[in-house]
């Protein structure tokens, strides 16, 4: 009887062992965005990558021998709900985290990750203060505003001399941010705005601004915003037989954009990253998506590439252990679908820079 009991009890133990060492055989990751709300087209671009890069690195065998397990965060581009997923991701043991879009999300959801010593890296958020005000344990792969308004501002002052121009805003980080620095870029190349003006995301109704462009006789307007409001304001232009053209950021890569607007958002111009999908390096990754019916468009990739940054510095750390996986990071050079890349001291990226990208017929071509 004695016998039995130790045996029994030895195999309670074994168990018990092995239910620790599989709890601890996940490494956590996460991905984090507007998964609802208005902008969630945005958040499903970020989930798409993040689970296609799922897939695959499980499939290797996962990192350092660990299965990698992926936790989803909705954050509706609200500061609020970014911090209550950030403290989530660490009561999850979150090491890594491949977000947030927006940047009034990602900034004040960095104070955390820096704080817990889990590794941000935003494949979305432009605004500067990101990464110049942002801890060393962040990081984007995307640009900045800064970069993007130097582009903006000088093709507004270069193609509309002697015309007017009018910058919006809708008063978040991103948005005022990109505006601020297209509208200083623009003023510095030679050409003052004519209006500038806020408007209130959310809204469904800007005929009242839209008849303070048309009685300005404004040419060009550039918005600091995203593809809904902005989908909104060229139609209800359009509607009041306006021809204005409507310029405008990296936000408006979505086919939502279209969406909202049919053949208003015709000729419609926006910055954004040479496309990622033209690069050889994601060839194969591109044509699975299609195949699984989702086109990579937007940041699709880049969050993909997020976390291959990840996978690749903890493979070269030889460990999954955030602090010792971001040494790797500062130093390191890591290929992606996105191209090969690195990052400075501030966690800023090492890629091109801005182009043109025009809306015609429902999709969207590099100029």
């Amino acid at each position: 009887m004695l016998r039995t009991f130790n045996k029994l009890l030895s195999l309670i133990a074994g168990t018990l062992m092995l239910a620790t060492v599989s709890a601890k055989a996940d490494v956590v990751v996460a991905s984090a965005g507007p998964m609802s709300g208005q902008y969630a087209s945005f958040g499903a671009q970020l989930k798409a990558g993040a689970e296609m890069w799922l897939k695959h690195v499980n499939k290797k065998g996962g990192i350092n021998g660990e299965k990698v397990k992926l936790e989803i965060g909705d954050d509706a581009c609200d500061p609020k709900q970014a911090v209550a997923v950030a403290n989530k991701f660490a009561g999850q043991g979150v090491a890594y985290v491949a977000g947030h879009f927006c940047s009034g999300s990602s900034i004040p959801a960095s104070a955390v990750y820096n704080e817990e010593g889990i590794i941000q890296v935003s494949p979305a958020s432009t605004n500067p203060a990101l990464t110049d005000k942002g801890g060393k344990y962040t990081f984007r792969v995307c640009g900045r505003d800064d970069q993007q308004g130097e582009v903006a501002g000088k093709f507004l002052a270069d193609n509309y001399k002697g015309k007017k121009v009018a910058i919006l805003h809708d008063k978040t980080a991103y948005g005022k941010g990109l505006a601020d620095a297209t509208r200083k870029n623009m003023k510095k190349a030679g050409l003052k705005e004519a209006m500038y003006e806020a408007y209130t995301a959310g809204e469904k109704d800007y005929s009242a601004l839209v008849s303070k462009l048309k009685s300005n006789n404004i040419d060009a307007v550039y918005l600091g915003g995203y593809h809904t409001e902005g989908g909104l304001i060229v139609r209800q232009m359009r509607d009041q037989g306006m021809k204005t053209k409507l310029i405008s950021g990296d936000a408006l890569v979505t086919a939502e954009y279209w969406d909202i607007t049919g053949d208003a958002g015709e000729g419609t111009l926006m910055t954004f990253s040479p496309d990622p999908r033209n690069n050889p390096a994601a060839a194969d990754v591109v044509k699975e998506f299609k195949a699984a019916g989702i086109e990579p468009e937007g940041y699709v990739l880049y969050s993909y590439a997020a976390l291959q940054v990840f996978e690749q510095a903890a493979n070269q750390a030889g460990t999954n252990d955030p602090a010792k996986v971001l040494k790797v990071m500062r130093k390191g050079k890591f290929d992606t679908v996105i191209g090969s890349l690195s990052f400075d001291k501030k966690g800023d990226v090492s890629l091109p820079g801005y182009v043109f990208y025009e809306w015609s017929k429902g999709n969207y071509k590099e100029l």
